[in-house]
């Protein structure tokens, strides 16, 4: 389906085209041979949309180039590189409170786009959304706005640079001024995406008939998974694998089929999430023909479809089924898309229909890494969850009649997939990569390029006025524009720290944690069947860096937790719980809690109605060495602690697919949702607000749903990025045992 964008509701002649950039990235990293001082800068830049609100409240899809330089963001409606007269319409600086999250796929106008929103921590007015046809390149534009907060934050610990008029943050809402420009020091440049070259000679095709295609750790997960999988037979190179543990349960079975595919996870991703039936038809048996009946946000939709009963030869009628998808994408860039069988309103059975139930299941898709950094693999993972009196019969003597049914069917989507993906490499493939040495005088801007309109005010805003349209035709008329495909390269940023060995001070002796001293509004467990309690795990079920992590990825079972967890508390509020410690009933704020050396609280703001608070305090029986990681952790900056607090989580009892919802992989809290740190006298308090990320937001639903059955581990640390940091030690841990939403206690404010 074609598509086209106007900026305020004027005519598509008046307008771009709605276009699909290509995933094809190339790689081009262009290094100095001077000897400019200070670190490296990058730019990053390519075409994006730029979505906003005119002056007289029409929305509006602009076609925009957008270009970060180390902090600094500008936007063009044209591509610099070829354009070198031409002069940003938007620009500001980047700054460490910045937060970006990304609101998944969103129909705009008559398009699917995936949109990026970003906004200050400490000043909501400043804000703005970006959007990319693919989630590919919307992956690598966080990526690109993570390292410029990364560049403001290292100059603002180092006190190299101190804000000055330049430096207004971005904002992408309201009327824009004059701008500068700015190149100081430029070492590398990263190309994202491709714009009009390619695209011009291709339709548009954003929308649900058509979409294009748009890390490597040691090991899987941060947890020790209580599995138990095995091979049960192989087809086409793809193995089936059934869970014994479930078997043995006398619970229904759960089974996965495994494949490796020659693409990227994003587009494996993408393929398996649209919704276009003629691609559908060339590897899935079942679900080819799909329709969306809603979407509920950019991570949720409900979806309906078809399927002939002639290729299973006991059913005679044509069947019908509806069932809900929900994704996400974790740090590690690992896809995880959740299918549930569903009832919609607007979906009743269809007449001549008799409606069915497909299996809930998940798809889980992460790259693997190669010998060869040209060639993308990704490893696919279909689970899904069968009766288990069919299951064994089916496996024991029966196969060739399990080969007739759905679930077989359903599992064989991952061979068709692996073969669809080997017959079309020139629609999925990534470009090689390509290196260019160059000079920094080449890609640098002299200094009167950005000395100029000192009196500006020099923020980032968007376009209210009327003049947008005009330009936009003049792109659309503009063939020959010509793009460069430049690459993707990040540098680490890491920081050093004592030894895990000094985080205490041995030195004095450590005193008594009676539990009996402590209390909180949930108490603690008597055994492991006890319900609606707490209890401390040891560190043995989580996996955490180890010493030679940096060079072999290897990881090792965390030991037992530095800190103890002393009280747990549940409460239920009206808004949202922050600096719960402040509170003259928290026990922080006891006789006891003040004798304490330090404390640690940990307030979980979970999003519901009404809304929850869970709250942890962990106390270290001895003060804390000074110049130690946890001391610079607990007296640093609120972006040292959001690039190093991590939380690892498991569901270690409970239903498969919240399992694979909430996932084991550690999850760096700063960096995926709000935390609000408060610290004072001798507690540190994290407020961390869950409902600040709507992917957050739709797996804590999902956990809500289910939590009276779940045990539930949690560990918390701080992550190592270097080798003097490693091995990483575990802060502390819990486990909330089948938890009961309505023993929550009302928090008085």
């Amino acid at each position: 389906m074609s598509g086209k964008l106007g900026s305020d509701g004027s005519s598509p002649e008046n307008v771009p085209q709605l276009v699909q950039p290509s995933n094809s990235l190339r790689d081009t990293l262009i290094r100095s041979n001077g000897s400019s001082p200070g670190p490296d800068m990058f730019e990053y830049s390519g075409w994006v949309y730029h979505l906003g609100v005119n002056s007289i409240g029409h929305e509006y899809c602009h076609f925009r180039f957008l270009v970060i330089r180390g902090k600094y963001m500008e936007m063009y409606k044209r591509d610099p590189s070829v354009n070198p007269e031409i002069k940003p319409i938007r620009r500001g600086a980047i700054s460490h409170t910045l937060m970006v999250e990304e609101l998944g796929q969103l129909k705009v106008k008559n398009g699917d786009l995936y949109v990026l929103r970003f906004y200050s921590r400490l000043d909501e007015s400043k804000k703005g959304k970006i959007a990319c046809a693919s989630i590919g390149d919307a992956r690598k534009w966080m990526e690109a706005f993570d390292h410029a907060k990364q560049q403001a934050e290292n100059e603002l610990s180092r006190s190299l640079v101190l804000r000055n008029k330049h430096d207004d943050e971005i904002n992408l809402e309201g009327h824009r001024p004059r701008v500068r420009r700015y190149a100081l020091g430029l070492k590398k440049l990263i190309r994202i995406g491709e714009g009009p070259e390619l695209l011009l000679r291709k339709a548009s095709g954003i929308g649900a008939d058509a979409r294009f295609e748009a890390y490597c750790d040691a090991d899987c997960g941060d947890v020790i998974e209580a599995h138990d999988w095995r091979c049960v037979h192989t087809v086409n190179g793809v193995r089936i694998f059934e869970d014994v543990s479930s078997s043995k349960s006398g619970q229904d079975v759960v089974v996965k089929a495994v494949a490796v595919v020659d693409a990227s996870a994003d587009t494996v991703f993408e393929i398996v999430l649209r919704l276009d039936r003629q691609s559908r038809y060339e590897w899935d048996t079942v679900t080819s023909d799909l329709e969306l009946v809603d979407t509920i946000d950019g991570h949720y939709d409900v979806v309906c479809g078809t399927f002939e009963p002639r290729y299973f030869t006991w059913w005679q009628s044509k069947r019908d089924f509806v069932f809900s998808r929900q994704w996400f994408c974790a740090q590690d860039g690992t896809y995880t898309i959740l299918q549930f069988p569903s009832v919609h309103k607007k979906r009743p059975p269809r007449s001549g229909y008799k409606r069915t139930r497909i299996n809930p299941s998940t798809w889980e898709i992460r790259n693997i890494s190669t010998c060869f950094p040209q060639r993308n693999r990704c490893l696919v993972t279909q689970t899904l969850e069968i009766n288990l009196k069919s299951w064994c019969k089916w496996r024991n003597n029966r196969w060739p009649y399990f080969e007739r049914t759905i679930p077989y069917a359903l599992l064989s989507r991952v061979s068709g997939l692996k073969e669809y993906v080997s017959a079309n490499p020139t629609a999925i493939f990534d470009s090689p990569s390509t290196v260019v040495q160059s000079k920094v005088s080449d890609v640098s801007l002299t200094n009167s390029e950005f000395e100029d309109l000192e009196e500006s005010a020099d923020q980032f805003y968007d376009a209210t006025d009327d003049e947008e349209s005009d330009d936009e035709t003049e792109l659309e008329k503009d063939k020959k524009i010509k793009l460069k495909n430049v690459s993707w390269a990040i540098a680490s940023f890491t920081r050093k720290r004592a030894s895990d060995s000094s985080q205490l001070n041995s030195a004095v002796p450590p005193i008594s944690l009676d539990p009996g001293h402590f209390h909180g509004s949930l108490r603690r467990a008597k055994d492991d069947a006890d319900k609606n309690c707490w209890s401390c795990p040891d560190g043995s079920g989580f996996m955490i860096r180890g010493k030679t992590y940096l060079k072999d990825n290897m990881k090792v079972k965390g030991g037992e937790p530095l800190l103890n967890l002393i009280a747990v508390d549940w409460f239920k509020v009206e808004d949202c719980a922050s600096k719960v410690a402040l509170h003259p009933k928290c026990l922080v704020q006891s006789d006891t809690g003040k004798k304490l050396p330090f404390i640690i609280v940990i307030n979980l703001q979970v999003p519901a109605s009404p809304n929850y608070s869970l709250v942890m305090y962990y106390a270290a029986d001895q003060p804390v060495n000074k110049n130690s990681l946890l001391d610079k952790f607990i007296e640093g900056t609120d972006m040292f602690r959001d690039s190093r607090f991590k939380l690892i989580p498991s569901i270690v009892e409970g239903y498969w697919m919240v399992k694979r919802a909430v996932g084991t992989k550690a999850c760096l809290l700063g960096k995926a949702v709000t935390c609000k740190y408060l610290r004072q006298n001798n507690f540190l308090e994290i407020d961390v607000d869950i409902g600040s990320s709507s992917v957050a937001r739709g797996v804590i639903g999902l956990v809500l749903g289910y939590v009276t059955s779940l045990v539930i581990d949690l560990a918390i640390l701080i992550e190592g990025k270097e080798e003097t940091e490693l091995p990483e030690y575990l802060l502390g841990t819990v486990r909330l045992n089948r938890l009961q939403i309505k023993s929550a206690i009302p928090f008085e404010m």
